[in-house]
C-alpha cells in the first residue's frame, strides 16, 4: 500500500479508536490505481536469490536500453488446443498448418491492444523503434530513468557469480497498469550473454582424431566435411534440399569468403546466403566467432541443393523479434520450413509463444542442446540457465533438442560405420517443464529420466572432429577442427530440408515440428530402419559421475540416436496417414479422416512404404489380402478384426 501524502491527526485518540482511525486514513491515502496494477514475472534472474547476490551500484539513469514489449496471444486456450490437433495424427487438423496471416487473424493481439501498448511506451518517454505485422511485439529505446518510473523498478548492477563481469537487472519484477496488455519485456536484464555451442579442438588433440574423414588435417588425423555427412546419414538419396530454404539463428556476424572457401574445399556448389538483420543492425560485422560460418557450412553440407540459407541476426535482447521475423518475414526473405539454432540465450514467455507459432506454421526448430554433459536435474547442474543459458526450459515442448555423437566412417567419408556418445552431449530432466505428450508412452525412469517432466535430448548427430572455415579476429582465414552440438543442429536442419523437398514433390505439407513425429516413428516397428541406436558411451562428468549412459532405444545422451536415410520416407508418410472405417457409409472415399476408406485393402493399396493406416472405429472385416510393403496399422477406437 502506498501513501501519496502525509495526514495529520488533529485530535489525540486513544486505544482502539486511534487504531481504527489510523487504518481508515491509510485506506483513504492509498493510491486507488494500485489495486489495478499487475506484476509481470521472469525478469529478475533466479541467480540473485540463489547466490544471495547484492547490488554493487545502480545502472546509470541516463543509459539507454533496448527493450521488446511482448503482447500475449489472443485466445491462448484455443491456440494450445489447435497446436495439439495439428500434431495429432488422429485429428482432422493434423498437419493443416496455418499461414502467418491465418495465425494473426485467429490469435494475434488486436489493433486496439497494440495501440494501447504503443501509447504506454510513448507516454512514458520511450521511443518506439520497431513494430511487427502480427502485433505481437513493440520494440523500444528508453533511458534507465524512464524505465524505472514506468515499471516501478530500480535498475541495479550485480557481480556475476560465475563470470568476470557485472550484469544489470531490476530489483523487483516490473509492474504496470493491468489494462496494458504486456506479457513481458525482453532486454530488462543481461545476466545471460549469448553463448555459441562449439569448441575449437587444440592441435595437440588431433592425434586422437579419426582417419576416415575427407579433410586431411595438417599434422595428423582427418576432419569430417561436406558430403561425409550425407554419406553417413542420407546415403543413396538424390534429394539435395532443392526448393527449400534453411534458416540459421545467429547472434554474431560472419565473413562470406569463409563460406565460399568451405564450398570449394568440400566440393560443394555455391549456395546463396541472405542476411536478415534485426533490431536496428545496419551491418553484419564478423567478430571472429566460428559459430555463424559453422552453422551455414553444416546446413549446406547436408543439403547442398537448397535455394538459400537465410542468416537471421539480432542483438541478444531481441531473440523474440528474431523468431517473429522467421515466422512472418518482413525483409523479402523466404519463410524457412527448417531452422537451426546453436546459441544459448535468454528466454521468456515471448520466446515460448514465438516457437509455438513456428510449430503451428509447419516450421521445424532444431536446437543444439549444449556441451555440458549430463545435467541430472534442471536447473542446478553445470551449464544450467544460471550460467550460459543452455537450457531454455520454457520453450522445450516446441522444438527438437539435438545432442552429439562421435562418428566413425568406412573408407574416407564413404559410409556410416559406428557411433558413440560424444561426452559433451548435454542431457537430463527439465524439472520446470511437464512431460510432453509424445514422451508419455516411454518408461523414462528405466534410463534415468522422468515420467513426469521433460527429458532431453530428442535426437543427435555428429559433433566431433569437424572442419570449419572461419576468419579470426586477426583477419586470417583458418581451417579449424571443432566439436559441439553446434555442428549437429544445423546438420539436422539440412536433413529436414531433404524430407521437405520430398514432401513438396509429393504434394504434401512440410514435415513441420519434428519431435512428435520422431517419437511416433521410434515407438513403432520402423525405429531400427530409421535410426542408428547409439548404445555405447556416456555423458557423465564430475558433477554427475553415474549419469547418463547410452541405452538401447531412448537415452539421455543422444535421445533416439542419429538418422538413417529411411527416416526421410517415414517423416513424409507420417504426415499423411490413411484412415479406414469399416462402418463408413459415405460415397466419397479418399482415405482422409472425414472420408475414410471402407476396407483395409483400399488403405493397404493407397498407403506408401512405411506409411500408417488408422482404423478409426471398432468392428470387423472378413477381407483377406497380401501385403508386400512395410506399413503401420493401428486401431484407435476399439478393437478391429480383419479376416476370418
Amino acid at each position: 500500500m502506498k501513501i501519496n501524502r502525509p495526514f495529520r491527526i488533529s485530535r489525540v485518540l486513544v486505544g482502539r479508536r486511534l487504531i481504527a482511525c489510523s487504518l481508515f486514513l491509510l485506506m483513504l491515502a492509498a493510491d486507488p490505481a494500485e489495486a489495478d496494477n499487475k506484476t509481470l514475472t521472469g525478469h529478475v534472474p533466479p541467480a540473485i536469490s540463489e547466490f544471495n547476490l547484492h547490488p554493487v551500484g545502480p545502472l546509470q539513469a541516463t543509459s539507454h536500453l533496448k527493450l521488446t514489449a511482448v503482447l500475449p496471444p489472443r485466445n491462448m486456450p484455443a491456440l494450445q488446443e489447435l497446436l495439439h490437433e495439428i500434431e495429432n495424427p488422429r485429428s482432422t487438423n493434423f498437419h493443416h498448418y496455418l499461414t502467418p496471416e491465418q495465425f494473426d487473424d485467429r490469435f494475434g493481439p488486436t489493433a486496439a491492444d497494440y495501440s494501447t501498448v504503443i501509447k504506454f511506451a510513448t507516454t512514458n518517454g520511450w521511443t518506439v523503434t520497431g513494430t511487427v505485422p502480427g502485433r505481437s511485439l513493440v520494440k523500444v529505446d528508453a533511458t534507465v530513468a524512464d524505465i524505472e518510473r514506468a515499471l516501478h523498478v530500480h535498475m541495479l548492477q550485480y557481480q556475476h557469480p560465475t563470470e568476470a563481469r557485472t550484469f544489470f537487472a531490476p530489483d523487483v519484477e516490473p509492474s504496470l497498469d493491468a489494462s496494458i496488455p504486456i506479457l513481458c519485456f525482453s532486454g530488462l536484464n543481461d545476466y545471460i550473454l549469448p553463448s555459441p555451442k562449439y569448441h575449437l579442438i587444440p592441435a595437440s588433440e588431433m592425434s586422437e582424431a579419426p582417419r576416415n574423414g575427407s579433410y586431411p588435417y595438417p599434422g595428423g588425423g582427418t576432419l569430417y566435411m561436406g558430403s561425409d555427412f550425407r554419406h553417413a546419414y542420407a546415403l543413396g538419396t538424390t534429394l539435395t534440399g532443392s526448393g527449400q530454404s534453411v534458416g540459421v539463428v545467429e547472434l554474431d556476424g560472419y565473413t562470406p569468403d569463409d563460406i565460399t572457401a568451405y564450398e570449394s574445399t568440400a566440393g560443394l556448389p555455391p549456395v546463396a546466403v541472405q542476411e536478415v538483420l534485426l533490431d536496428s543492425l545496419t551491418n553484419n560485422p564478423d567478430n571472429g566467432d566460428a559459430e555463424p560460418p559453422l552453422d551455414v557450412e553444416m546446413a549446406i553440407s547436408m543439403a547442398p541443393g537448397i535455394s538459400k540459407v537465410v542468416f537471421y541476426r539480432a542483438l541478444a535482447s531481441d531473440v523474440d523479434g528474431l523468431l517473429t521475423e522467421i515466422a512472418e518475414p518482413t525483409q523479402g526473405e523466404p519463410r524457412p520450413s527448417q531452422i537451426g539454432c546453436s546459441w544459448g540465450y535468454t528466454t521468456d514467455s515471448g520466446t515460448s509463444n514465438a516457437l509455438m507459432r513456428l510449430a503451428m506454421q509447419g516450421q521445424a526448430y532444431l536446437y543444439a542442446i549444449g556441451d555440458e554433459g549430463a545435467v541430472p536435474v534442471y536447473p542446478n547442474g553445470p551449464g544450467g540457465t544460471y550460467t550460459r543459458g543452455a537450457w531454455p526450459s520454457d520453450i522445450e515442448p516446441y522444438m527438437t533438442d539435438v545432442g552429439g555423437t562421435d562418428l566413425n566412417m568406412n573408407g574416407t567419408g564413404a559410409s556410416w560405420a559406428s557411433e558413440t556418445v560424444w561426452p559433451g552431449s548435454a542431457g537430463g530432466i527439465l524439472t520446470t517443464v511437464p512431460i510432453p505428450f509424445y514422451q508419455e508412452p516411454i518408461n523414462m525412469s528405466a534410463v534415468g529420466g522422468s515420467n513426469t517432466h521433460c527429458n532431453v535430448p530428442d535426437v543427435a548427430m555428429a559433433a566431433n572432429y569437424i572442419l570449419v572455415v572461419v576468419t579470426g579476429t586477426n583477419g586470417v582465414q583458418n581451417y579449424s577442427p571443432v566439436s559441439g552440438t553446434s555442428c549437429a543442429a544445423p546438420l539436422w536442419a539440412g536433413f529436414t530440408a531433404l524430407a521437405d523437398q520430398q514432401s513438396a514433390a509429393e504434394g504434401k505439407p512440410a514435415v513441420g515440428f519434428l519431435t512428435p513425429a520422431i517419437y511416433g516413428i521410434c515407438e513403432g516397428p520402423l525405429y531400427a530402419s530409421c535410426f542408428n541406436d547409439i548404445i555405447s558411451g556416456n555423458n557423465t562428468n564430475s558433477a554427475s559421475p553415474t549419469e547418463y549412459f547410452a541405452e538401447p532405444g531412448y537415452d539421455l545422451c543422444t535421445g533416439w540416436g542419429t538418422p538413417q536415410v529411411n527416416l526421410i520416407n517415414a517423416l513424409v508418410e507420417f504426415g499423411t496417414p490413411m484412415f479406414v472405417d469399416f462402418n463408413y457409409t459415405g460415397s466419397i472415399q479418399n482415405g482422409t479422416y472425414l472420408y475414410p476408406f471402407k476396407t483395409l485393402a483400399q488403405g493397404v493399396s493407397a498407403v506408401s512404404n512405411n506409411g500408417t493406416i488408422f482404423i478409426i472405429t471398432g468392428g470387423s472385416s472378413s477381407e483377406t489380402m497380401t501385403m508386400s510393403k512395410p506399413m503401420n496399422i493401428s486401431a484407435i477406437d476399439g478393437a478391429a478384426t480383419v479376416g476370418n
